[in-house]
């Protein structure tokens, strides 16, 4: 088995730091996929050494039974990590073929790749969606030359309960974090994060991981929280802002439907437009598009009268 070394620049999760144990990996893989392997030197794990790419990184990338494999944990929903998944894989079988000759006449064969996403943020989400690449493209064409599809699976406590099942481990990891959101409700972070590392220790969740890592573990929970609130604040400033915008535009749009109407209505009475300008104060485009508009109108009212 080989096993790259990973950069570890950037914060671990809770997540990360459980399933790059192989053997605990094996385990997620087989309840994922309803295979039975046995053998943890069946992986072959390649999480990037350069791991960051346009401040982003993949969680686990790892090769089974010639498949390559990239898993992602999210706290948040997030549509565009097919696009995310896109430019990790494209960096991936850059490494490699980079000893391979891409301008032979010889077909360079490529492990077949899929995309896991473990989705446990507080938002309502499916048990099982699918994220494709094509969603963001400005054109739906029939046939598409380029597609990537990513499967989310919520691993929330009370979803996916036959993966739970196949996975202990998984299920565990779900239990612990649904701790520490609760316990964070009640008291500081971390105090909340201790209490819930200390009682999934005595009853048995995640206990022998949790014992060798307590420390680490406890510093990366607070850092995954503090991080997953801070990304709720922002979007819900960010949904208040645009709330702001929208109210102010539909405000303006209002204002401006309703002139425009003034406008058209006094025209139908046989206003003359200098006087309308003069005594409305609107401006010449906004005449001219009133204009525009009762011309249309009369028209067809003509063309109905015909009738």
């Amino acid at each position: 088995m080989k096993k790259m070394q990973t950069n570890r620049t950037y914060k671990s999760r809770i997540f990360e730091m459980i399933f790059s144990d192989p053997k605990e990996l094996l385990s997620l893989y087989n309840a994922v996929n309803g295979t039975h392997y046995q053998d943890p030197e069946l992986l072959e794990i390649n999480t990037l050494e350069n791991a960051i790419y346009m401040a982003m990184y993949n969680d686990i990338s790892f090769l089974i039974d010639l498949r390559l494999n990239l898993y992602e944990h999210q706290s948040t929903h997030n549509p565009n990590l097919p696009l995310r998944f896109l430019m990790y894989i494209a960096d991936l079988f850059s490494d490699m073929t980079k000893d391979e000759n891409l301008y032979g006449r010889k077909l360079i064969l490529l492990p077949t790749p899929r995309f896991i996403v473990f989705y446990n943020g507080e938002e309502e989400r499916p048990e099982r969606e699918i994220l494709s690449l094509s969603s963001a493209f400005w054109v739906q064409d029939q046939e598409l030359s380029l597609e990537l599809k990513a499967i989310v699976l919520n691993i929330n406590q009370g979803h996916n309960e036959n993966l739970m099942k196949a996975c202990r481990t998984l299920s565990e990891y779900s239990e612990y974090t649904a701790r520490v959101r609760k316990y964070t409700k009640e008291m500081a972070v971390a105090k909340a994060v201790e209490q819930a590392v200390t009682e999934c220790i005595e009853e048995g969740i995640l206990a022998e991981f949790l014992s060798k890592n307590r420390a680490e573990a406890m510093k990366v929970s607070i850092y995954e929280y503090d991080q997953e609130k801070h990304l709720c604040q922002e979007r819900e400033a960010s949904r208040e802002e645009g709330i702001k915008v929208g109210r102010k535009e539909g405000i303006k749009e209002g204002i401006l439907r309703g002139r425009s109407e003034l406008i058209w209505h006094a025209l139908e009475r046989g206003a003359e437009p200098e006087k309308l300008q003069e005594l409305l104060g609107v401006t010449e485009e906004e005449l001219e598009a009133a204009q525009r508009k009762f011309a249309e109108d009369k028209k067809l009212k003509q063309k109905i009268n015909k009738k």
